[in-house]
């Protein structure tokens, strides 16, 4: 396997290598797929919204990217900072997940001398979303550092309360993300359902989400189809990639996505479901719209 590299890489750099990774026979089978379906927005069963992390695709130029992914039906891109947000709405896309260099994974809600100065420029994201009509924000509960699991919950309440009554007032959802602490983000403090899920019922906001992504929670935990029947009402977006790898998310890898997105349709839920996956194929939107494909249930 080549060189791995993670979104917390690439939220802190801004600059994404190639990174790529070969998976045999997967890439020669698209090797001649060099075209976007331009009807494939009309064929989309509405079943799913569908969106994609801006940072897996960060070497196509965004106002491209934008084009295309609109060409393919996808509504939205996730992980946009605020000076990218007119580049895709002006292709009739949204901000479905907003962020700023500020937001730091290892550095979150959890430690309280973070509070001030999180609460501070969370609010003025959360302002600039709100003029946008961006209705999701994301935040983290940063490491753990030795902290135990109430404290850190108790930690994170106290920082997120106030912004989240402020959020509210703005129609904006504070999202945390769920993320694997074995493999990615070691230290990680929300790297599991059940610990998110404690956060959700203490802080009793309706504006106060998860990120379930589906990866980070199968290399964690697994269970996947069962814990977002057991825990749909607190989760508010959706993450996909392969599992091993952080790839494709086709048979090259265990996770059976099409039975996955048709548990998420079956709780009625209406958000948005964001690839994030890193793509290996030398036509990297031939793998994205497959993706979308396996996707579309």
């Amino acid at each position: 396997m080549g060189d791995k590299y993670s979104r917390r890489d690439a939220l802190k750099t801004l600059v994404i290598g190639s990174g790529a990774l070969s998976i045999g026979g997967v890439v020669s089978s698209f090797a001649a797929i060099n075209f976007i379906d331009k009807h494939q927005a009309d064929k989309n069963s509405r079943n799913i919204n569908h969106s994609v992390c801006r940072w897996c695709f960060a070497d196509i130029p965004l106002d491209k990217f934008a084009q295309q992914c609109a060409a393919m039906g996808i509504g939205a891109i996730d992980l946009l900072k605020p000076s990218e947000w007119d580049t895709v709405e002006k292709h009739g896309l949204v901000c479905s997940m907003a962020t700023d260099d500020f937001a730091d994974i290892e550095n979150g809600f959890n430690e309280t001398e973070n509070h001030e100065v999180l609460q501070k420029n969370y609010k003025g994201l959360i302002d600039k979303a709100s003029e946008h009509n961006i209705k999701n924000v994301i935040v983290f509960s940063g490491n753990r550092r030795g902290m135990d699991e109430k404290s850190g919950i108790k930690n994170c309440v106290t920082g997120l309360r106030p912004l989240l009554e402020y959020a509210e007032n703005r129609n904006v959802n504070l999202v945390m993300e769920l993320l694997n602490s074995k493999v990615d983000h070691p230290d990680y403090m929300c790297d599991n359902t059940e610990w998110g899920v404690a956060l959700a019922e203490e802080l009793d906001a309706p504006n106060f989400k998860l990120l379930y992504d589906i990866y980070h929670m199968q290399v964690m935990e697994g269970d996947i189809i069962a814990t977002i029947k057991k825990h749909h009402k607190h989760i508010n977006h959706y993450h996909t990639a392969g599992v091993p790898g952080r790839n494709e998310i086709n048979d090259s890898q265990e996770l059976n996505y099409s039975a996955i997105m048709r548990a998420i349709v079956e709780t009625g839920f209406d958000g948005y479901v964001a690839q994030e996956f890193i793509p290996t194929y030398d036509n990297k939107m031939a793998a994205l719209q497959e993706a979308i494909k396996i996707c579309d249930v």
